[in-house]
């Protein structure tokens, strides 16, 4: 599964690069930390934007293709910001072969999203995981950390309506 890039204008603030330039300027002796400085920058802005990692890049005078390919290597580097309420669908296989792709249909026509996409007030997100572990409740998605499982398509308007208000 390919990451997308965020569509949102990245919207970092002076604080945030101040903290990132310092955690690049504590690291950059030794390029082995690439990972590390990445992974404290996703802390400071909650995702690693194409600004961020071009920050990232000419800090720790590293290519910008390979600060990229790290991040979308690993699966725990977001290139979209999450939103208020980050919905996640399992697909695991439990979960698949009882319709866990037609809840992430339902999902992103209903929002107007895809997966790793955020909607542009940052209140939902979506994105599709392995397995969760509540193999038994399949199909099963969590909001944030509420797990909403034996779901159908018709059940996603009532779940979103719990978080809409």
């Amino acid at each position: 599964m390919q990451k997308k890039v965020s569509t949102i204008p990245f919207n970092g603030t002076p604080e945030q690069e101040a903290q990132l330039m310092q955690i690049i300027d504590e690291h950059k002796h030794d390029k082995s930390l690439l990972m590390a400085v990445m992974q404290k920058a996703q802390d400071v802005y909650g995702y690693l934007p194409i600004e961020v990692q071009q920050m990232i890049a000419d800090g720790m005078d590293v290519p910008l293709e390979k600060v990229f390919g790290v991040a979308t290597f690993y699966a725990q580097f977001a290139l979209s910001p999450k939103g208020e309420y980050n919905i996640s669908v399992c697909m695991g296989t439990a979960c698949y072969v009882k319709g866990s792709q037609t809840l992430l249909d339902a999902l992103e026509e209903t929002i107007g999203i895809g997966v790793d996409e955020c909607t542009a007030d940052g209140k939902f997100s979506i994105e599709a995981c392995r397995c969760i572990g509540a193999c038994g409740l399949g199909p099963v998605l969590t909001v944030n950390d509420e797990v909403f499982g034996k779901l159908t398509p018709k059940d996603i308007p009532g779940i979103l309506k719990k978080f809409n208000a």
